[in-house]
């Protein structure tokens, strides 16, 4: 236990010190947060086996893994908050066309791209493996993406399309992932492909995630009435918060099918019924962020000492990574752009919106974990992921900030603003 304590808050310091470290360069603290946790993880200071100071193994990193299933717990309830009718009734349409065109753009990209690979380096790629990369590649992260939106107070057109659709790319991707991944299981193989475990499970795993939301979010609003004071009702709020992650883990089988849930799902459809059936939604939500500040911190830092660093040792890997990275890039880029011209976005949104969707972290690395099943081929699809997901957690949400800040949803901070707070430090200073 004291280990534990001790963990979280060395990463919690670690956290906030780099963002002041990191202050001059502007960087979102979503950036200096990933950076910390590298610095205190198990290739840097953690390896020099210091005692109390950093994270000197994997292990280590992993007894915390309970506080970022909490927080991904809370970032897919934020993120369904995004899912207000009144709003829907402007923008759904657009995410949804948007959301799923820019997913399966991303996944075409990548597939030619490292078939390619497959022809011009045999032996260091399959096409199972070039497959479930392309599937990979739908997934866009949550976490990071609403952290700099949070940081920054954006507020717009771009930023009311980018949640909703940051929250679409998970059940695409489920699905695009299934499908692509059943077939890459079957090459090589003399085996029927199953329908069960491409086209009904995953199915099955969207509708069961979205039900049990649903009905935790009505058991929610319920209980909400039973209380008077806004500080039971944040208490209870979280509780049940807690609750559905912890039930999204549950798993078994009914005859040939699997039942699971995505926790992501789960939590962002109870966010999404909260918000529209309970009148009390906006001030609870808006206590719910400032209690989870500190835990999304927590939670960034140690994704950073998750990230593994061994992978810039394999040549072969750093060149795969670099050609998935490029041409997901591109395919979020120019699927989000041609898209967002089809359904008659502004000039802005169609630059911007792509950039935005670049980082990718938790439901890719899921789904790469997934595909350990192909054995050997599965171990060089983690690195790869790992490698990719390493490069777009760093430049990810600066990316992010610029695009946002290039489309006028981050508006600088007013001279009125800017004069108060100098006039505060002066007269600080004077009183020392």
């Amino acid at each position: 236990m004291m280990n534990t304590l001790l963990s979280v808050s060395i990463a919690l310091l670690a956290g906030l010190l780099m963002t002041r470290a990191f202050k001059p360069l502007k960087l979102p603290s979503v950036t200096a947060y990933l950076i910390a946790g590298v610095l205190i993880g198990p290739y840097c200071l953690g390896a020099l086996n210091l005692n109390s100071i950093g994270f000197n193994s994997m292990e280590a990193v992993s007894s915390l893994s309970l506080i970022s299933e909490v927080a991904l717990g809370f970032i897919a309830f934020s993120i369904g908050n995004e899912f207000r009718l009144d709003d829907l009734k402007n923008t759904g349409k657009q995410a949804l066309i948007i959301g799923i065109f820019q997913a399966l753009t991303a996944t075409l990209f990548v597939d030619l791209a490292l078939f390619g690979i497959c022809l011009l380096m045999p032996g260091k790629l399959t096409p199972a493996q070039a497959i479930t990369l392309g599937a990979i590649a739908t997934a866009t992260a949550p976490a990071a993406t609403l952290m700099v939106v949070r940081q920054y107070k954006a507020k717009g057109p771009l930023t009311n399309l980018l949640l909703p659709i940051v929250a679409l790319d998970d059940a695409v991707g489920l699905i695009v992932f299934a499908v692509s991944f059943g077939i890459a299981k079957t090459l090589g193989s003399s085996t029927n492909i199953d329908a069960f475990s491409i086209i009904i499970n995953p199915l099955m795993e969207i509708i069961c995630s979205l039900g049990l939301g649903a009905i935790m979010g009505w058991v929610l609003t319920q209980l909400e009435k039973l209380f008077n004071s806004n500080t039971n009702r944040l208490n209870l709020t979280i509780a049940i918060v807690f609750l559905t992650a912890s039930l999204s883990t549950l798993e078994g089988h009914i005859g040939p099918v699997h039942i699971s849930f995505s926790s992501l799902l789960t939590c962002m459809m109870l966010g999404t019924v909260f918000c529209n059936i309970c009148e009390l939604s906006h001030d609870l939500m808006a206590a719910s962020d400032k209690w989870t500040s500190p835990l999304f911190a927590l939670f960034f830092v140690i994704s950073g000492a998750e990230l593994e660093l061994n992978v810039f040792t394999d040549w072969a890997i750093v060149v795969i990574g670099v050609v998935y990275i490029i041409f997901r890039s591109l395919g979020k880029y120019f699927g989000t752009f041609a898209s967002a011209k089809l359904v008659g976005c502004d000039s802005n949104i169609c630059k911007y919106l792509g950039i935005t969707l670049l980082p990718q972290a938790g439901v890719a690395l899921g789904m790469c974990t997934t595909a350990m099943q192909l054995g050997a081929e599965g171990a060089l699809i983690r690195n790869i992921t790992l490698f990719a997901v390493l490069i777009y957690e760093l430049f990810g949400p600066v990316f992010t900030r610029q695009a946002l800040t290039w489309s006028g949803d981050i508006k600088p901070m007013p001279d009125h603003v800017k004069d108060r707070r100098k006039t505060k430090l002066e007269e600080a200073k004077n009183i020392k």
